[in-house]
């Protein structure tokens, strides 16, 4: 059953409240919570950043690895392609080889054209996943279809997985397309080819769910999502979608790209909905650099949601660009090694402080904007630039508390910063009288 949005969508109605701030934050669109594993998506949860592998699922260890590292590095759920047998075979020992390493991270199975045999053939794949990705464009074929999507669900049922019903428009179901092309024939008001296509993507994805219900399975085992490679079409699909039910929706732009391109073309697309109150979950689809780290797709996402004010990962450093007042790379190198310090230090800093995360560090290149960039930070630097006294003003809380100079500031700096963070963030489970952020502030 599809239910329509309670809250109003500004993307689908922009007139709706014109008194609004247009650049505040929208209110998060109401959605039905979906469990997956121990992660929660929609609902009042905060939004999941999710990923997916590259490697061979059949291969136990080089997968393992990676849904490791992807986990480490933050992605609170990992997509691995289950394509054949022997992916099938593969993913109970990935999940156990996952929980001898203490990686609880849940596994979501990505299943095209022949799922459902695998899941019926292979119950312990079935119940090793958290959840099945459903791709309605090539579940089955004309009288198949129905059959084997209805087939993929009753194994959900059976094992109490939710689903994500993901359509691509790569993999568009053709007779839907088809059917809703005659019926734009027909009307007096035809629209392009491009509008019915946005069309058939939500289509299809709400006639897939509403099928599922049919079947048994509750709205709160249901995901959405309609993946396009086009900026201003992803925006409009989704705009829609969001208005036209309560299900939970995850957020991506397929194929995005590589480095530069991937990362500004899904930061462009999903940032639009986010602010507009539209997604549960996100997952940034980078194409790796020859050699490159797979983890960077989980930074990239942590980094959107972080830098709009929606969750916080890390402390994230702000940095000048630089001019021609700093002609020295030393602030670029210095800010590159404290967010690779930061980050470092945070696989144990999040388990043990309350509230690091929520951090701000200033590395800045001259006297212009450093000192005031400085003091609007937790900690800052302000580094000399081009012809200023070689020395480096450090601002704590908004109060300038010691000069370094010489050849340490990266090390001296970072243990200013380690030492705040042991002197200023409550200890979990710590006593009441450890000093913390929050009582500190609330003091003044």
């Amino acid at each position: 059953m599809v239910m329509p949005n309670t809250l109003s969508n500004p993307l689908a109605n922009p007139s709706a409240n014109p008194s609004a701030n247009p650049l505040a934050l929208g209110p998060k669109r109401q959605s039905v919570g979906v469990a997956v594993g121990d992660v929660f998506i929609g609902g009042d949860h905060p939004i999941v950043v999710q990923s997916m592998t590259n490697t061979d699922t059949a291969d136990i260890q080089g997968t393992a690895d990676q849904v490791a590292a992807l986990a480490l590095a933050g992605s609170e759920l990992v997509r691995i392609t289950v394509n054949n047998e022997d992916a099938a075979k593969a993913v109970p020992h990935i999940r156990d080889a996952l929980d001898k390493r203490g990686s609880a991270v849940p596994l979501v199975g990505d299943f095209h054209y022949i799922g459902h045999k695998l899941l019926t053939k292979h119950p312990a794949c079935a119940e090793a996943l958290a959840k099945y990705r459903i791709n309605p464009g090539n579940v089955g074929f004309k009288e198949k279809k129905d059959t084997q999507f209805s087939s993929m669900i009753e194994t959900a049922l059976e094992f109490d997985r939710p689903v994500r019903i993901g359509v691509n428009w790569g993999s568009l179901d053709q007779d839907l397309v088809a059917r809703l092309m005659d019926e734009n024939a027909k009307s007096s008001s035809p629209k392009d080819a491009t509008e019915v296509t946005h069309d058939a993507l939500v289509a299809s994805a709400l006639e897939n769910a509403a099928r599922a219900e049919e079947l048994g399975m509750g709205r709160d085992k249901i995901v959405l999502s309609c993946k396009v490679s086009d900026v201003q079409s992803l925006i409009a699909v989704y705009g829609d979608l969001a208005n036209k039910c309560d299900y939970a929706l995850h957020l991506g732009l397929t194929e995005a790209g590589m480095g530069s391109k991937g990362i500004v073309a899904s930061t462009a697309a999903m940032a639009v909905l986010l602010q507009n109150g539209i997604g549960d979950t996100i997952r940034v689809s980078l194409t790796p650099e020859p050699g490159g780290d797979r983890t960077r797709e989980v930074i990239v996402a942590q980094e959107i949601l972080q830098t709009m004010g929606l969750r916080s990962f890390t402390p994230l450093v702000t940095a000048c660009p630089g001019c021609g007042r700093t002609t020295s790379t030393v602030f670029q190198e210095l800010a590159e090694k404290i967010q690779a310090h930061v980050r470092e230090r945070m696989l144990e800093w999040r388990d043990v402080y309350e509230g690091v995360e929520d951090m701000k560090l200033a590395v800045m290149g001259c006297i212009v904007n450093g000192p005031g960039e400085s003091k609007h930070s937790d900690i800052g630097i302000s580094l000399p630039g081009t012809g200023e006294e070689p020395a480096a003003p450090v601002f704590i809380d908004g109060k300038k508390t010691v000069t370094l100079r010489g050849a340490n500031i990266a090390e001296e700096f970072q243990k200013i910063v380690d030492d705040y963070v042991e002197g200023r963030y409550r200890r979990k489970g710590g006593p009441t009288g450890v000093a913390g952020k929050t009582d500190k502030a609330a003091a003044q």
